[in-house]
């Protein structure tokens, strides 16, 4: 049996509305269970867009793409509903409700696995608070579980956001830049509380990140996207100054992204994980 969460084979994407061209062009990818897989690149390269996709909340526009096996597109409303109900897709910036408390935001998660009743119930009290707690104590929010969302600052609605992923029962992990609006110190435990979360349900992880340091860091494999297009898809040992160089051509470099000498430690200490 394969154990390939995704494959995709010469898949092109639009932009979202149709209206702009294609956001993604021959991308071939394979995604194995249990893999934690870095994307990065420059800004508008794609990340977020593929992102989508392998969520099933984007349809391709032409190519191969199969998660867990399957077609998604080819099976009924109700079939791709409960095939996304193995994926977990954290956005950037989390759609959480502005007057609903976090406790509230959180549960949400398990919508999924609810019947109406369920969820309409636990709008007025929360079915299971001290999950909830639980899942936010990992990202040191604990003290926010009965805050008002609108009340949290926007590093503390990411790792609401991030809360939400650990109650669900994904098997598919999908983060977008989960460290754009967290200190050095946040944005180490998030990366660590996110891919402990993998390891131990073995799921796939793929976390795309503008912090290459951090990528190098932390994750075996990187997928580097540019114009679109797969620039470089390599073990992290692989990797070299010039490719990073390369890939942000014209671009003003992330802002962590190391120099030479850093990145050449950074790959020996990883090499040795």
């Amino acid at each position: 049996m394969s154990s390939a969460c995704y494959d995709l084979q010469g898949l092109a994407v639009r932009h979202v509305g149709g209206t702009r061209g294609l956001a993604l062009q021959d991308i071939s990818l394979q995604f194995e269970t249990g893999e934690q897989v870095a994307l990065i690149g420059p800004s508008g390269a794609g990340k977020t867009t593929l992102l989508a996709t392998l969520a099933c909340a984007h349809r391709p526009d032409s190519g191969h793409f199969h998660a867990f096996g399957t077609d998604p597109w080819q099976l009924s409303d109700a079939g791709r509903h409960a095939m996304r109900a193995r994926l977990f897709l954290a956005p950037q910036t989390p759609p959480l409700p502005p007057r609903q408390r976090v406790v509230t935001a959180v549960l949400a998660a398990r919508l999924p696995h609810w019947s109406l009743g369920q969820a309409l119930l636990s709008l007025f009290k929360p079915a299971d608070p001290e999950a909830a707690f639980r899942a936010l104590a990992r990202f040191n929010l604990g003290d926010k579980l009965y805050a008002r969302v609108d009340r949290l600052s926007g590093g503390e609605r990411q790792r609401c956001g991030l809360a939400r992923l650990l109650l669900s029962s994904a098997q598919a992990l999908l983060v977008d830049e989960p460290l754009s609006a967290l200190d050095p110190a946040l944005s180490q435990l998030t990366l660590s509380t996110l891919q402990q979360e993998a390891r131990e349900r073995n799921a796939l992880l793929v976390c795309s990140l503008h912090q290459v340091d951090l990528a190098l860091a932390h994750f075996p494999r990187i997928v580097a996207l540019k114009n679109g297009r797969v620039a470089f898809d390599l073990p992290r040992a692989q990797v070299t100054q010039a490719m990073v160089d390369e890939l942000y051509l014209g671009e003003l470099p992330p802002a962590n992204s190391p120099q030479p000498d850093e990145l050449a430690a950074k790959l020996a200490v990883g090499a040795c994980l």
